[in-house]
């Protein structure tokens, strides 16, 4: 393994691992009232888009990478879209 190879794997890690502290609080507190939608939106849509690149490229590290952040920012996007409707039904 080169280590441009090492860097891009590192490099995965922290950005992919980035929204797992997200997620596990969210989880934790029920509490995603200072999310950004359209932020989150963005991020789904734009890892979507790196996974179908990756995927005609044959590129799995990045269709790996992309697919993880892809399901967390989803998962995130969920929850707060949920916790915008449950506040609108008991209003």
């Amino acid at each position: 393994m080169q280590w441009l190879d090492i860097l891009g794997l590192v490099a995965t890690v922290f950005t992919t691992g980035a929204y797992v502290p997200q997620a596990y609080k969210i989880i934790q507190t029920k509490s995603t009232r200072s999310l950004s939608t359209p932020t989150y939106t963005m991020i789904v849509i734009g890892s979507a888009l790196w996974l179908l690149y990756a995927y005609d490229r044959r590129d799995y590290p990045v269709m790996l990478a992309n697919g993880v952040t892809g399901l967390l920012s989803l998962v995130i996007l969920i929850m707060k879209l949920s916790a915008k409707e449950e506040a609108t039904a008991e209003s």
